[in-house]
């Protein structure tokens, strides 16, 4: 008997070992694949009955069961969750005779309260909500309007003035126009503030918000493309409720305070962040604007356990002075995207051990990688059970052709194990793509057709992914004509628009160049000159300094006599991405964005060494 005992133990001794050596990662695996499946599992019964809660609905939920506890924490005011039921329910009884379900509202605010209060308010009237990136002006701005059809514009009172310009235009589109302020001075402008204080905080009627189908839009959040203008990325409830359980999914509770810096407009603050907030039942901390001197303070003065990211925070903290209190906190963990090798190393060994969960995705898309382990560099982790219910590829991509490869049959070719491939996602009923709002033209470019079989079709992410032998998932590169600075995507065709209007500008060809110590890929423009002008770097800096938001403006002009085309006459820019803007060789002319002297003022090799150096900021 005890010989059967003994081999028993050795066998599951030699299991254990074996499981530890081959699958080291199979129980963490497990466990999470778990989670996400629960989660999924919820989703799927919302799907095959007519019973939908939704994200709102949650947030009811929540503030029936624990109503005195802080939901939101913003700039020394402290809402709980009954309290912010009952703002958000003023809300819909101003406007519930002014929309109907299935309206569109729009909302060009910061960070503060009265965001989510008018977000919640107007989803319980059953209309869609729209967020407009604070930074847009102008011709972008009333695109967006046109895009997604909102007819109201809530407007913070900080930023009345952004709307300054096109408020003619809106109020001939019948477009109404309300500002968070108790008195209005300016003409077709109402106050908000004033009748929310006067409203009912009773609930309107449960039915205006009912939802039937997972599929119907709530959101539309505004993302940059190659098309020149943002695009208004449609999200349905499915996908707010799947992005509202990525804190869940990796551990978090109840009982965690939630710091989020990023801009609610952005579906990182407001799906995984507030829509998480409200899954867990826990607390956020609001910052109105990122401040890497202050991070540290507010989340020891809130007690914060879970901070949002993307890598350039993380690089700004990483900056700062040292400090002696730096792990002097609670933080446990981070949640975000973006996160470089060097910068990861380093916040880890300054800030202490915070396991850094980095999540892949963009807003639009129909396919999520979440890094669970933790593993330095990785957006994600894939395996066996993950790639049975997400069908994603990786498949040869030719840079400058700017295509995928095909072979003779017209099909894509896979890319070996290790090897870099863009990134696509089939479309499926499990994994659907819901494009963009306004323009099925926008939405069909995004999808790559006859992929590997006739007939298939897959979302093409445009990103450039390498998948080791372990399973881990690495980002490489971005292709097209969208990078990324400053936490922001670029649309190169918006920006080369803006430098057209220059009138001295000819052409000009805009694209990212990588900058040592920098996230992603500051923005540079090669630029040709009408013959009969010279270039005037003051009036460039005055014209982008008015016309585009901070993360946008090439920081790097070049000037040529010409600009090399495709064959299709595109303009080809793999060369000069490659080259960057190393005065030594590029014989060029260039310039760089000089904020003291507010001119673009040439590039020399000592001002060059600078910026690489990190002696000089960008």
């Amino acid at each position: 008997m005890w010989s059967w005992v003994a081999a028993l133990l050795a066998g599951l001794l030699s299991a254990h070992l074996a499981q530890r050596r081959c699958f080291p990662y199979f129980w963490r695996d497990a466990l999470f694949l778990t989670r996400v499946l629960r989660y999924g599992a919820r989703l799927e019964f919302y799907k095959r009955s007519a019973r939908v809660v939704t994200v709102v609905d949650r947030f009811v939920q929540q503030a029936q069961r624990i109503p005195d506890k802080p939901f939101l924490i913003c700039d020394g005011q402290t809402l709980s969750y009954g309290a912010l039921e009952q703002r958000s329910n003023r809300v819909a009884r101003v406007f519930q005779r002014a929309v109907k379900s299935g309206d569109t509202v729009a909302l060009l605010m910061s960070n503060e309260p009265d965001f989510i209060a008018l977000w919640l308010g107007f989803c319980k009237l059953g209309c869609s909500v729209a967020f407009l990136n604070t930074n847009i002006r102008s011709r972008s701005l009333r695109h967006c309007f046109s895009c997604c059809g909102a007819r109201l514009l809530l407007v913070g009172a900080d930023l009345l003035e952004a709307v300054e310009d096109i408020l003619p235009s809106l109020q001939e589109d019948g477009i109404g126009v309300w500002s968070l302020m108790r008195e209005s001075s300016r003409p077709g402008v109402h106050s908000l503030l004033d009748k929310i204080e006067q409203a009912s905080p009773e609930p309107v009627p449960a039915e205006r918000r009912s939802v039937r189908c997972l599929r119907t839009p709530t959101l539309y959040i505004f993302t940059s493309g190659t098309t020149g203008l943002p695009k208004a990325a449609v999200i349905t409830h499915l996908q707010a409720l799947k992005a509202a359980g990525g804190f869940w999914a990796y551990g978090a509770t109840g009982s965690d305070v939630i710091y989020t810096p990023l801009p609610l407009y952005h579906s990182a603050a407001s799906l995984v962040g507030i829509g998480g907030t409200i899954e867990l039942g826990a607390t956020c901390v609001l910052k109105k604007k990122f401040s890497a001197s202050q991070f540290w303070h507010d989340c020891r003065k809130h007690n914060v356990t879970i901070f949002q990211y993307i890598g350039e925070l993380c690089r700004y903290l990483c900056n700062q002075p040292t400090a002696e209190n730096e792990k002097d906190h609670r933080v446990r963990m981070g949640v975000g995207n973006g996160l470089r090798q060097d910068v990861w190393r380093g916040f880890l060994r300054r800030f202490g051990d915070i396991r850094m969960c980095e999540i892949y995705g963009s807003t639009e898309g129909n396919l999520c990688f979440m890094n669970h382990i933790g593993k330095i560099g990785a957006v994600g982790r894939s395996n066996f059970f993950y790639k049975l219910i997400f069908k994603y590829d990786l498949v040869k991509y030719d840079l400058i052709g700017d295509e995928p490869v095909r072979d003779r049959s017209g099909f894509c070719q896979h890319v070996q194990r290790g090897e870099t491939g863009l990134l696509l996602s089939k479309i499926c009923s499990q994994s659907p793509f819901f494009g963009y709002a306004g323009s099925k033209q926008l939405t069909e470019k995004k999808i790559l057709r006859d992929v590997f079989v006739k007939g298939d079709a897959y979302f093409n992410t445009g990103d450039l992914m390498a998948e080791d032998e372990d399973d881990f998932i690495c980002f490489r590169d971005r292709v097209g004509d969208t990078f990324r600075w400053k936490g922001e995507n670029v649309a190169t065709t918006e920006v080369t628009e803006i430098l057209g209007l220059v009138d001295f500008i000819q052409e000009a060809s805009v694209y990212g160049v990588q900058v040592p110590g920098n996230e992603g890929r500051a923005g540079m423009a090669a630029v040709i000159v009408r013959p009969e002008c010279t270039f005037d770097g003051k009036k460039l800096f005055n014209h982008v300094l008015k016309e585009l938001p901070s993360y946008a403006r090439p920081l790097f002009i070049r000037l040529q006599e010409s600009l090399e085309m495709t064959s299709t006459f595109k303009q080809q820019k793999f060369a000069l991405v490659e080259s960057g803007f190393d005065p030594r060789s590029i014989s060029d002319p260039l310039f760089f964005l000089d904020f003291s002297e507010k001119s673009y003022l040439p590039l020399t090799s000592s001002v060059y060494d600078s910026i690489v150096s990190g002696q000089r900021k960008v």
